[in-house]
């Protein structure tokens, strides 16, 4: 298999074109194609990721904490900060990409079946992926739900009750401790949604990574899966992976550049 990331100059810029050649002919010919999307197809809507150079958590470690399950639980102050950082968090005006339209046409397309993604902000539903073939594996900012009883509402009408002073909201239903739909270090993974995770990598022909690390478990453990019964796989990343020497095509690139040139006209 080819691995073959663009190193600049010409011989860089021939490899990537050959690359992008052979991606977009497996794209192409693939009968069930599955994405599997992170934090950088995000970046050029605005919405930084964790860990790159200009990483929330690589600028402010500190702000990590606010991602701790047990901390957030245990410590008002973290989550007075948690409500006051949600309020302004870039996710509530950026818009979808050219990178996040590309795989909205490769849905309507037909030639998608199954979106899943890492992350958190809602964009693929907004580009026009159906929501009900993206599997968000690590919940949503756009939802709220009670660690007590469950309840579950927009996030919106929490954060109005922010805006208008409560710094910690609780719970209308039973008084108990509100947080976004995500999931934080510290809790579990949805097991609905990774068993239909599971269910779509190994029905898939082509397994489409972008913009993720697949440093992350036990989401990275999908590639090796989909290898297994035989998908061919395609990584878009800006960063190598644990997994580059399985793929078929690896394209360092610009994500909003490369997807739509994959999409089939």
């Amino acid at each position: 298999m080819a691995s073959s990331p663009c190193t600049g100059g010409l011989a860089g810029e021939t490899r990537w074109v050959e690359d992008l050649d052979g991606a977009r002919g497996l794209v192409a010919r693939a009968g069930s194609v599955v994405a599997l999307t992170g934090a950088g197809i995000s970046t050029d809507s605005g919405i930084p990721d964790f860990r790159g150079p200009q990483g929330v958590w690589t600028r402010n470690p500190e702000a990590e904490r606010l991602s701790d399950i047990s901390h957030y639980l245990a410590d008002p102050e973290i989550r007075r900060r948690s409500w006051a950082s949600r309020l302004d968090a870039p996710a509530w005006t950026a818009e979808p990409n050219p990178g996040h339209r590309a795989l909205a046409q490769l849905e309507q397309a037909g030639r998608l079946d199954w979106l899943l993604t890492q992350n958190i902000d809602g964009l693929h539903q907004l580009a026009g992926n159906s929501p009900e073939r993206v599997v968000e594996l690590h919940g949503t900012m756009r939802d709220c739900i009670c660690m007590d009883c469950g309840d579950r509402r927009p996030m919106p009408d929490v954060l109005d009750r922010v805006r208008a002073g409560e710094a910690d909201p609780s719970c209308e239903i039973c008084g108990g401790i509100l947080k976004s739909a995500t999931v934080s270090f510290g809790q579990q993974l949805d097991p609905e949604n990774l068993h239909a995770a599971e269910l779509a990598v190994r029905a898939a022909d082509l397994l489409l990574t972008v913009g993720t690390s697949l440093g992350v478990y036990p989401v990275a453990a999908l590639v090796p899966i989909a290898v297994r019964l035989g998908a061919d796989l395609v990584f878009v990343n800006s960063e190598p992976t644990p997994f580059d020497d399985l793929a078929a095509h690896v394209i360092r690139g610009n994500i909003s550049d490369v997807l739509p040139a994959l999409v089939p006209a």
